[in-house]
């Protein structure tokens, strides 16, 4: 039967505890994590947040009826134990904080039995993932998952911090608003006292947190949650916490400086490591001509390079065509992979057509110079020698190139560049590489809707001097948008904001808003700016994805208290879920169809 604590009270956790307590008497509380009873002496591990604490019970130190509580302890048993701390007897455990030391039991109290756990309570656990999040509370008595949410606490409250100390105010924002066209779908919350109408849930604290600016409070920051309704990958979640700021009266240099200075502050106090300042800036469109991508990773070469004018008078049709059709061709210079196999080739075939590549030519060049090429057939000895010089290629390298839009070109290369370095284990998770990626483009055209849209979101500033093609070439606009990017993952981004009124209302014409429209979607934004508002710009990190990296983790679910899988549901408390008759009468709301068994995974 479980006891009270009545009388009793903690004095330490367990690795509080060190030769500094030697002869010390002292009171400890927390789980079994196993008991070994070896005939007249039972030794306890003790675990708690900090770690785990050997005890140590015997007959003659604790009296009949203690050992024989202790006799009946098993994992995960709750406990609270009074007694004295001792060197420890057998050999030193290095392996433990406190593996030098031991308790020496006087008395025990079992404050909660357990059931057997579904699956051990260990670090690197090998359950499967969906029996943990079924039983998180479980899980996150592991000491990795523990050890990920104080990480968590630790950047969050260094955050608040440099912040304060940078003259930032934490104001919170409304998680109630008004729904927006732009961006990903909303969550919609139904309104009781207003039928028919509905709340979303914030994507972001964008639109308050310019108001703010136009409020006169200059910097602003908050831990904001934010929800979007969208498909989930390793590094998404369908709610997600932002660390979320905004700053007026500053520029571009203004914003990354103070950004800096905040991630030298983190990645020094928690990982001691030294982020070179400045950090590297390259526009987007260096970044996706690179790299083929707007989040490069730095960590490993393999760039991509543009061989359209040297190949544009081959005999190749695949390369000939691509060109003619207003595309590109470029390539990668795997290094040393000329003699990978033709099974590994085809797979990296096949794995290019999964990002809309039609097939993917290849030239291996042997140590002797000459090469073995899907396509060498159709070109002059000449012509592969020049594309080859191109490449920088030197024997034993593997040269893989793509040929179609810029577009698709980009994507198949720059995704194949990071399939590679998986391959060739050249991702080094503790090789911190970060960098700015600046001036994206201001709109990108959307073939769907037909029309430009916001890259970014409408009240991203164009970069002044391309702000004249917004009619002609509104695709060549170049926003003050930046990205700040960690080993090929986006940390967060932002821009300057619009402030000028002109400005704000051409951008909606040209996303296709008429003045009424802008003004039913965005009239309390465009109301506040009649009264004054200071030039403005801001920021926002995902602070998931920043705890996944620092923790070293590869999925952004071991870093977040209680995640959801892929389909948006929570395995644990298994949400979402039907709800009563009644509160669907009193929102005025009809299920249309019965609901229907979802196949939850991750």
């Amino acid at each position: 039967m479980a006891e009270s604590m009545q009388g009793l009270r903690r004095s330490h956790r367990c690795t509080e505890l060190t030769t500094a307590q030697t002869g010390q008497d002292v009171t400890v509380m927390g789980w079994v994590q196993k008991s070994r009873n070896k005939g007249g002496i039972i030794f306890v591990d003790l675990r708690d947040r900090s770690g785990i604490l050997q005890i140590i019970f015997e007959e003659q130190d604790c009296g009949t009826e203690y050992f024989a509580k202790a006799e009946k302890l098993r994992s995960e048993y709750v406990i609270a134990v009074t007694g004295r701390v001792e060197a420890r007897s057998g050999a030193v455990n290095e392996n433990l904080a406190t593996g030098a030391i031991e308790v020496r039991a006087k008395e025990l109290r079992i404050l909660s039995e357990s059931e057997t756990p579904p699956f051990p309570i260990e670090e690197n656990s090998k359950t499967r993932e969906e029996l943990r999040l079924k039983y998180r509370f479980l899980d996150l008595r592991r000491p990795d998952m523990q050890q990920n949410l104080l990480l968590r606490s630790r950047i969050a409250i260094l955050t608040r911090q440099f912040l304060a100390q940078e003259g930032f105010l934490e104001i919170e924002t409304p998680t109630l608003i008004k729904s927006t066209p732009e961006g990903a779908r909303d969550y919609l919350v139904p309104s009781r006292v207003h039928p028919g109408s509905f709340y979303a849930l914030p994507q972001s604290p964008q639109l308050f947190k310019q108001l703010l600016m136009c409020s006169g409070y200059d910097r602003y920051f908050q831990l904001a949650r934010c929800y979007r309704d969208e498909d989930l990958r390793a590094d998404r979640q369908p709610e997600f916490t932002q660390i979320d700021m905004e700053l007026s009266f500053v520029d571009v240099d203004d914003v990354l400086d103070v950004n800096e200075r905040l991630l030298h502050k983190l990645f020094k106090e928690i990982l001691d490591i030294e982020i070179p300042q400045p950090i590297p800036r390259m526009t987007w469109q260096e970044a996706m001509d690179r790299f083929g991508s707007d989040k490069p990773d730095l960590r490993f070469g393999m760039e991509l390079k543009d061989v359209s004018e040297v190949v544009k008078d081959c005999g190749f049709a695949v390369f000939q065509g691509a060109l003619e059709a207003g595309g590109t061709v470029r390539g990668i210079n795997a290094r040393g992979q000329g003699a990978m196999p033709r099974k590994k080739i085809d797979a990296l075939v096949s794995f290019a057509k999964d990002f809309g590549a039609r097939g993917l030519a290849y030239a291996a060049i042997q140590e002797d110079g000459s090469c073995k090429s899907s396509f060498g057939k159709f070109m002059t000895q000449e012509e592969m020698d020049a594309l080859v010089s191109a490449m920088d290629g030197e024997p034993g390298d593997l040269l893989l190139f793509a040929a179609d839009k810029k577009q698709v070109v980009w994507s198949v290369l720059g995704n194949l560049r990071l399939e590679l370095a998986r391959q060739l284990n050249l991702l080094k998770p503790d090789d911190f590489r970060f960098l700015w990626v600046t001036e994206f483009p201001l709109l990108e055209y959307s073939e769907e809707q037909g029309r430009f849209v916001a890259m970014h979101h409408p009240f991203t500033m164009p970069m002044e001097e391309d702000w004249h093609l917004i009619d002609s070439d509104p695709g060549a606009v170049r926003a003050k948008a930046y990205d700040i990017v960690l080993n090929g993952t986006e940390l967060g981004g932002g821009s300057v904001r619009i402030h000028q009124s002109d400005i704000q209302s051409k951008m909606f014409q040209v996303l296709g808003f008429t003045p009424e429209k802008a003004q039913e979607q965005f009239g309390f934004l465009l109301e506040a700016f009649k009264y004054g508002v200071p030039p403005h710009a801001g920021l926002a990190y995902g602070l998931d994805r920043v705890v996944m990296l620092m923790g070293g983790c590869d999925n952004i679910r071991e870093v977040i208290a209680f995640p959801k899988v892929k389909d948006a549901s929570c395995l644990m408390t298994e949400a979402p879920a039907p709800v009563d008759e009644k509160q669907l009468e009193e929102l005025g709301i009809a299920v249309s169809a019965p609901e229907q068994e979802s196949n939850r995974g991750l």
